[in-house]
């Protein structure tokens, strides 16, 4: 079990701070890292820009990515460029706080049936939920839009709402939900982000369900979509096709950002155990950091970095990377590397500036990264070898 100092202090590239140097290759910055053995360099290429708090993104066979704006508009990038209208037929969102149209996948038979999934919170500030949706994608807009899935209960606020998507390889779909929000937000009389811990409630969890939002027969707790519990706000989700691991990253409050391996049926420990401290007064959330029991993360950030999407990294254009994790940040304004051992161990740490609030981080189908940054001008990056390489 991980001691508390083990658990606060991640490992940050073999025990040196990293020298980044900046220069100018063709219009597009140069960053190279030093004291670090890989041939770590990489050029950042701006794709689009003029996106309003952009969340997620998806490539579709044809090459045209699909990107979500919060306020309820789903984007096509076609040939690097923005479409100037947004696709017809997405659902009406509760567009508030960190509510709004947030994350968007492709069924992975898609080019033959043409379901597209999107999350986002729905209702008002009274009574919200998150939702999951499909509908089918004819290249112009959607029909057929129907709910697979919502949270079993409404809340207040604006504030938690999740919630990534990610395919598993038996074809199911893991949905990541957050706990709610905040103290002093109340559910059944007490603090929601106990709520967490109840295993009655889909506030706190990762559920897992079929492609039209039945219940798989394999679910942990038997007649349950819960796969996972115990978590506050996982904002990044990723498979790793070598190892078949799950990894998500999740907000702490104040500090105590986690990047977790996620097992099934296991409990995460949010809020009974955390790093964390409350929000004015600095005060810990939980006096304890772990419990025998919960599940501890492989990686605690302490100044919060406030993780985004997540990615592992399986492509060719950086063989160096291949294997390793990348997570977004939005208040540390980079990208994450991580470097994984065979036993799922962080054993390096590298962080990557981009400058502003990085909201995903993807891979695309060859090979690069891409990422969104959410500010009043959001861009569509791709991160690349630098072109004299």
């Amino acid at each position: 079990m991980l001691t508390s100092l083990n658990r606060i202090f991640s490992p940050i590239v073999s025990g040196v701070l990293l020298t980044i140097i900046i220069s100018s290759c063709q219009g597009a910055n140069v960053l190279t890292s030093a004291n670090n053995s890989q041939t770590n360099q990489w050029q950042k290429v701006t794709v689009i820009e003029g996106l309003e708090h952009p969340w997620s993104m998806v490539w579709l066979p044809n090459g045209e990515i699909l990107i979500t704006e919060r306020p309820g508009r789903l984007r096509v990038v076609r040939e690097g460029k923005l479409d100037s209208k947004a696709i017809p037929g997405v659902p009406e969102v509760f567009a508030v706080g960190q509510g709004g149209l947030l994350d968007v996948a492709i069924h992975p038979q898609f080019a033959q049936n043409r379901w597209i999934y999107l999350t986002y919170a729905h209702g008002d500030q009274e009574a919200n939920r998150t939702r999951v949706a499909r509908a089918v994608y004819d290249g112009t807009s959607l029909r057929d839009l129907r709910v697979i899935f919502e949270v079993s209960q409404t809340k207040t606020g604006s504030q938690h709402f999740g919630s990534r998507l990610l395919w598993l390889p038996d074809g199911t779909l893991l949905v990541a939900i957050g706990d709610g929000g905040n103290p002093p937000l109340q559910l059944a009389g007490d603090l929601i982000r106990k709520q967490a811990q109840n295993r009655q409630s889909h506030l706190g969890k990762i559920i897992r369900i079929n492609d039209d939002g039945s219940i798989p027969k394999d679910n942990p707790f038997g007649g349950s979509k819960i796969w996972s519990y115990g978590h506050r706000n996982i904002q990044g989700i990723s498979f790793d096709p070598m190892t078949k691991r799950v990894w998500a990253t999740e907000h702490g409050a104040k500090g105590g950002d986690e990047l977790n391996l996620i097992e099934k049926g296991k409990n995460y420990g949010w809020p009974v155990v955390s790093a964390s401290q409350e929000y004015g007064t600095n005060n810990p959330v939980s006096r304890e950091e772990s419990r025998l029991g919960l599940i501890n993360p492989k990686t605690i950030w302490t100044p919060a970095i406030a993780p985004s999407g997540l990615v592992f990294y399986t492509g060719n254009r950086f063989p160096n990377w291949q294997g390793n994790l990348f997570a977004g940040g939005l208040v540390s304004r980079d990208i994450r590397r991580l470097e994984v051992d065979k036993s799922g161990e962080i054993i390096n740490q590298e962080a990557i500036p981009i400058g502003q609030r990085v909201r995903d981080v993807r891979q695309s189908p060859d090979g690069f990264l891409y990422l969104l940054t959410d500010e009043g001008n959001g861009q569509l990056i791709r991160i690349e070898p630098p072109s004299n390489l």
